[in-house]
C-alpha cells in the first residue's frame, strides 16, 4: 500500500501519501489507490472532510515517479497522463479537501494541490516546478497553479525551474498557502481546520465547494484541453530529458 487512511471521530479522513523513501513520488500504484480512495469517499457518510498529506516530513510529494513509463499515442492531440485522474475533483468528490504540506512540493504534486480547497504549510515547505530545467513543458502544473496564484508568480516558478524554490512564507504572501504553521505542525493545523468544516451540515458544505469550483472550471477546462498539444510540441525526447536530469547540479535560491 502506498496510501494510508485514518478517519478521525470528527469525520475528517487523513489521507497520507506513504512513499517517504521516494519523497512520496506518485507511481501507478499510488494513482490507482488515490483514485479508489476518492471514489470510496463519495459513498462514505462518515467522511465529511479530508486532509491530504505526505509521510516522512521531507516532502509532500515530488510528483510523478521517474520510473513510471506510460505508452503514448502518436497523435499530438492526445496524451495519456496518469495524473489526470489522481485528484479528488477528477473523481467527482465534492467533500472539502485540505492539503497539509511539509518539505518539498513540486511538479506533479500540483495536480493534487490544485484540486484541494486550500493549503496549510509548515515552515519547511518549499514549492517549485522543475519541468523546464529538464526540457519539459509545464502545462497541467502551471494551469493548476494559475488558478491559485497571480500570473507573474506562476510564470516565475514555472520558468525558473530548479533554480528557485518558493518558501512557505512567500507562498502565503502570494495566496497559494492559506496558513503557515511551525515546523512539523502543518498536519495538526490542517486537521483543526478540517474538523471545523466537518462539524457543519455536509450538504451545505459540499454545495459551497461545488459553487466555488463552478466559478473557475470553464476556464480551467479550456486551458487543460490545450495541454496535450503543448507538451507534445515542446517536450524534449525522453533520452534528452534523462540526460539533463542526470547532469543536474545542486544549488537553488529560496525566496
Amino acid at each position: 500500500m502506498t496510501v494510508r487512511i485514518r478517519v478521525e471521530e470528527s469525520g475528517v479522513a487523513v489521507v497520507t501519501l506513504d512513499r517517504p523513501e521516494r519523497h512520496n513520488a506518485i507511481d501507478l500504484e499510488t494513482v490507482g489507490e488515490l483514485t479508489a480512495v476518492w471514489r470510496r469517499f463519495r459513498h462514505d457518510d462518515t467522511v465529511r472532510a479530508v486532509v491530504l498529506t505526505g509521510a516522512g516530513g521531507r516532502a509532500f510529494s515530488t510528483g510523478i515517479d521517474r520510473s513510471v513509463e506510460v505508452a503514448q499515442p502518436p497523435s499530438p492531440y492526445a496524451m495519456d497522463d496518469p495524473l489526470r485522474t489522481v485528484g479528488p475533483k477528477a473523481n467527482d468528490l465534492w467533500k472539502p479537501v485540505v492539503a497539509a504540506v511539509a518539505g518539498m512540493a513540486c511538479g506533479g504534486a500540483f495536480y493534487l494541490l490544485g484540486e484541494a480547497e486550500f493549503i496549510v504549510a509548515d515552515e519547511t515547505a518549499a514549492f517549485f516546478d522543475p519541468h523546464t530545467s529538464y526540457g519539459m513543458v509545464s502545462a497541467y502544473e502551471a494551469v493548476y497553479m494559475a488558478q491559485r496564484m497571480p500570473m507573474g508568480e506562476v510564470a516565475r516558478m514555472a520558468l525558473m525551474g530548479t533554480a528557485e524554490r518558493l518558501s512557505a512564507r512567500r507562498a502565503y504572501e502570494t495566496g497559494l498557502v492559506s496558513e503557515v504553521a511551525p515546523a512539523g505542525e502543518a498536519l495538526t493545523a490542517a486537521i483543526r481546520a478540517a474538523s471545523v468544516i466537518a462539524s457543519y451540515p455536509t450538504e451545505a458544505v459540499q454545495g459551497t465547494v461545488r459553487a466555488l469550483w463552478a466559478a473557475k472550471e470553464g476556464a480551467l477546462a479550456q486551458a487543460l484541453a490545450q495541454a496535450p498539444q503543448l507538451i507534445a510540441l515542446g517536450n524534449l525526447p525522453p533520452g534528452r530529458q534523462a540526460a539533463l536530469f542526470a547532469a543536474r547540479t545542486p544549488g537553488f535560491r529560496t525566496r
